[in-house]
């Protein structure tokens, strides 16, 4: 396999020039998707709209969720809260084979962001996963490392010169190459965007220090290799010109729409997950888990697009069980709602986002706490990008009338902003990015109430 790399700034372009056509139902081959460190299934929604967009049968596309989705500081210490690259490697093997099941395919596709791309490597080379994939895409994957410094923490998966990875990019035949065949590979990387692809350590806990390794990290020798130019780390897979480079590469033609289709209703689903304790010390705060958070009670409330304030009493109400299931609940398309979560030891989270598209059982929601620092604020609120960062070089964005929003770093490297007005006042308050716009309310925190804005794009 001969590697290549393919530089795709003028995309459009590129798209133009294409064969525009969508494969049919049975044609269309079984996809899973991975996310990264420390996420969930649900960043992978506005792909999945992508490819339904496109004709492809949402019961073959399938996002998973790894329970515990932080990776153990050391790899071979296990470590509560955290999976290890065995752990992160069978339950992907486990979730393949339910979804070969379900469909009857002999082969699907893998699509990984991050660390999801190591756990798909794992699978391949040492899981079984060569008879059962056909094509893996590998977004912004730090396959040579974050770092790769002889004696510093070695024992990290994402250690250039750990066990882990230097397992994985060992010669695979005479020409060199670190992918496993038959399997077809691709990278997405950023020309130099990715905050975990950087030669200065910054980003990694080294500030000033160099990292050996270099804008091309992600990069593998066999693999077809794309770089996006400006993307930064989540967008490597989550992006539209992720998207595409995806699409091309499994069909070997252009998508049909470059664009989400709508429809109606919008027909939307998810899960109530938690937060759990810090591993090593429970006083440092907040991890993120996958895990249900069974008896959590969630409201939805239509809101005015300008305003944020409530259209009327709530749409949709539930308490969810064992699963952290809820809906589906029949949204309109193009409204904007606000999710009212509230649990026993979380604060009552008002999370806004702008108008559904269209429908998806990826509206994962999560609760969350007032840090004990926060406790004497009138009001806490918070602008979120799961899909991307901000980039004040790039990107045209404010928040609640602040351009850049608060704590937006040069880089690409910030995914959230958060502010504490001085009044609980109730007033709406604003974040938006490159065209979308986000309105919620403030509320108050002696009420153990927080306000985030989460924008979809």
């Amino acid at each position: 396999m001969i590697a290549r790399r393919l530089f795709l700034g003028l995309l459009p372009a590129l798209l133009a020039a294409g064969c525009a056509t969508s494969p049919s139902p049975a044609e269309a081959p079984p996809v899973v998707f991975v996310h990264g460190n420390g996420d969930s299934a649900a960043l992978w929604q506005t792909t999945l709209w992508r490819f339904e967009s496109n004709g492809w049968p949402r019961q073959r596309l399938h996002a998973i969720d790894l329970p515990y989705p932080l990776a153990r500081d050391d790899d071979a210490r296990p470590q509560p809260g955290r999976s290890g690259t065995a752990d992160h490697m069978a339950f992907l093997k486990a979730e393949v084979d339910k979804v070969l099941a379900a469909t009857g395919a002999r082969q699907v596709v893998l699509v990984g962001n991050s660390r999801g791309g190591n756990a798909i490597r794992n699978y391949v080379q040492n899981g079984g996963g060569e008879r059962t994939v056909s094509h893996a895409i590998l977004g912004g994957t730090p396959n040579h490392g974050v770092h790769a410094i002889k004696g510093y923490n070695e024992g990290s998966e994402f250690s250039g010169v750990g066990p882990f990875l230097t397992g994985l990019n060992a010669p695979k035949n005479a020409a060199g190459d670190e992918v496993a065949g038959p399997v077809k590979w691709m990278t997405l990387r950023s020309d130099s965007n990715d905050k975990f692809a950087q030669p200065e350590g910054q980003w990694v806990g080294l500030r000033g220090k160099p990292t050996n390794v270099s804008y091309a990290g992600p990069e593998l020798k066999g693999a077809t290799n794309v770089v996006i130019p400006r993307i930064d780390h989540r967008e490597t897979s989550y992006s539209p010109q992720a998207f595409e480079a995806t699409y091309r590469f499994i069909t070997g033609q252009a998508p049909a729409r470059g664009g989400i289709a709508t429809e109606s209703p919008a027909r939307l689903a998810g899960k109530v997950t938690g937060l759990g304790l810090s591993s090593t010390d429970p006083k440092s705060g907040n991890f993120s888990n996958n895990l249900p958070l069974p008896g959590a009670r969630l409201e939805v409330y239509a809101v005015d697009a300008d305003t944020g304030e409530r259209r009327g009493p709530a749409a949709y109400t539930t308490t969810v069980g064992a699963d952290g299931r809820w809906g589906p609940f029949a949204a309109q398309t193009g409204q904007p709602y606000e999710f009212v979560v509230s649990a026993p030891g979380y604060a009552t989270t008002h999370l806004y986002r702008s108008g559904f598209p269209r429908g998806s059982d990826l509206v994962h929601l999560r609760p969350e706490r007032i840090a004990e620092a926060d406790k004497d604020a009138a009001a806490l609120v918070s602008m979120t990008r799961p899909r991307g960062y901000f980039d004040p070089a790039r990107d045209k964005m404010s928040f609640d009338g602040t351009s850049p929003p608060p704590g937006a770093l040069p880089g690409a490297g910030v995914a959230s902003s958060r502010i504490k007005p001085a009044s609980a006042t109730a007033r709406p308050v604003v974040a938006e990015f490159n065209g979308e716009r986000v309105v919620g309310r403030v509320w108050p925190a002696a009420e153990n109430r927080v306000t985030v804005l989460e924008l979809t794009y």
